[in-house]
């Protein structure tokens, strides 16, 4: 392939990979979208201006706007943050194709409030080059830069869009229609996946009427499908979030004391405010959150607008609504254990148990995870596991889904009881346990091992890509028999594991009518 590419805005120019990625072409930080910025701060992405001659895309274009440690690239190298932070990267084998290649469009995590495409793990290259696709990572905004919703103060002279972050999501794929076909890629065969925050964004696209049509798969890792803010949330949110810009020193509760805000006097504050001013109020905003105690715990996720994104997830794909398209989702093990030793962002049990109202259910799961470590257990269940299981089922009754659990992790995370916690599978899907980041997991007793599950998952997920189906005994879904491909080394599918845990909770969640429906 040349490494000259023209596209609809114009040619950009990328590298050839050296030492371990030999054999691929990278093109980094191509713009696909105007800055955000200014005036276009909190609106939906606008067209890129076209740009004369070639543009040189040789690195990453900056970090969406976070804590400078968020952004480590190597010890001591941290990436550039900007506002202006909407580009996407092109990973490619470096020959041609005869027939055009499967595209894998990736969305990272980290909660709605940290990542970047320039996060190492991210690079698309080995993937690219050892299943012959094209991968591509997307920058989208977040935290209160892409979803906090300042849309009630909208006036004709100052627009304020809601899920400007979603939105970046879905003008990424846009690109990607426009564009791939010029890199080899088939518009007609994209697969949008992402992990944490980024599987939840998986099945939010799933959700929003403005995707469909852009991608014709989809692949959600250890999503938390209620990582969602309802409208009355966002308007407390975001009348608090003004507030603290006004005065960082406020102390108040979820309690609306004060009059309502002036919309011209929210466009003067905010748009008043630097990176950094906002950044910090952010933050703020997170203990404000946490105290508040509001039905949903993260002030920065997409809202349930009613028009951009009209439901829920969940509600969606319980309603029919999920756009019919073939479907991979799960979530690993030891999902908590990254939470409860380095983040702790889970809810503690009695949050947990929140919305538990009948003593005997709630009796019944707390007997289900009796032990210090089930604690942990019990709060990833309630974030991760029960909703992406009760998604799969609600999405299978209209299009193929195939539902998992990574079971696998090398010697040395099994040894430290961290097990194959949260994030640990895109080692495998990144081919990652081959560079110097994964090396010393590898190395460290599970050499062959790791070798093993990268070729399984990167095999899955391509094929999945390429055809829909990610292995002829890989069975789908359905609430009837509940098989689950179990993801280790070796593969193995099991029926319902978990089960009594999944019952009970699903007492929880699922009307007394939908549970003797589905026993019939």
């Amino acid at each position: 392939m040349d490494t000259t590419v023209t596209l609809v805005e114009g040619a950009v120019e990328g590298r050839r990979g050296r030492g371990g990625r030999r054999g691929t072409i990278s093109w980094k930080g191509i713009p696909f979208a105007a800055p955000p910025v200014g005036s276009r701060r909190w609106q939906a992405p606008e067209p890129v201006t076209p740009w004369p001659g070639v543009l040189e895309c040789f690195d990453y274009g900056p970090a969406p706007v976070q804590e400078k440690l968020f952004t480590a690239r190597a010890t001591g190298k941290f990436h550039p943050r900007s506002e202006d932070c909407l580009t996407v990267n092109v990973f490619a084998p470096a020959t041609k194709s005869a027939t055009p290649r499967p595209v894998m469009v990736f969305n990272y995590g980290g909660a709605y409030i940290l990542g970047g495409t320039s996060t190492p793990i991210y690079d698309g290259s080995y993937l690219a080059r050892n299943r012959d696709v094209i991968v591509v990572t997307v920058n989208y905004r977040f935290g209160p830069l892409g979803f906090i919703d300042l849309s009630d103060y909208s006036t004709d002279e100052r627009r304020f869009d809601s899920n400007v972050g979603l939105r970046d999501m879905v003008a990424g794929l846009e690109w990607v229609q426009r564009n791939i076909a010029a890199f080899g890629g088939d518009p007609d065969r994209v697969t949008v996946f992402g992990e944490s925050a980024g599987g939840s964004a998986v099945i939010t696209l799933l959700s929003t009427p403005a995707a469909e049509g852009l991608f014709s798969r989809a692949i959600s890792q250890s999503p938390a499908p209620s990582l969602i803010v309802s409208k009355e949330n966002a308007r407390v949110f975001a009348d608090e979030f003004v507030r603290l810009i006004a005065d960082p020193t406020r102390r108040s509760g979820p309690e609306r004391t004060e009059g309502p805000l002036d919309p011209a006097e929210v466009a003067r504050i905010v748009d008043g405010a630097s990176a950094q001013t906002l950044l910090r109020i952010g933050n703020k905003m997170l203990g404000f959150a946490r105290g508040a105690e509001l039905s949903d715990p993260m002030p920065f996720a997409p809202t349930v607008d009613g028009d951009y994104l009209p439901q829920s997830p969940i509600d969606a794909a319980r309603d029919g609504r999920t756009h019919r398209v073939p479907l991979i989702i799960g979530n690993n093990k030891d999902e908590g254990e990254l939470f409860a030793r380095f983040w702790n962002i889970l809810p503690d049990t009695a949050h947990a148990l929140v919305g538990v109202d009948d003593p005997e259910i709630k009796m019944e799961l707390e007997l289900l995870y009796p032990g210090k470590r089930d604690q942990v257990r019990l709060a990833a269940d309630a974030t991760f596991w029960e909703p992406t299981i009760r998604f799969a089922g609600y999405h299978g009754a209209h299009s193929p889904t195939y539902a998992y659990r990574y079971d696998y992790a090398p010697a040395v995370l099994n040894a430290s009881g961290i097990g194959a916690t949260h994030a640990t599978e895109l080692l495998a899907v990144f081919g990652i346990y081959r560079d110097p980041i994964g090396l010393p997991l590898a190395a460290a007793g599970s050499w062959r091992s790791s070798h093993r599950i990268t070729a399984t998952m990167q095999s899955n997920w391509t094929w999945f890509a390429r055809t829909g189906v990610p292995s002829p005994s890989w069975p789908r879904y359905s609430p009837d028999d509940r098989r689950v491909m179990i993801l280790d080394d070796p593969t193995r599918v099991e029926r319902d594991p978990d089960g009594a845990r999944r019952e009970a909770w699903a007492r929880v969640h699922v009307p007394a009518a939908e549970m003797v429906e589905a026993a019939r």
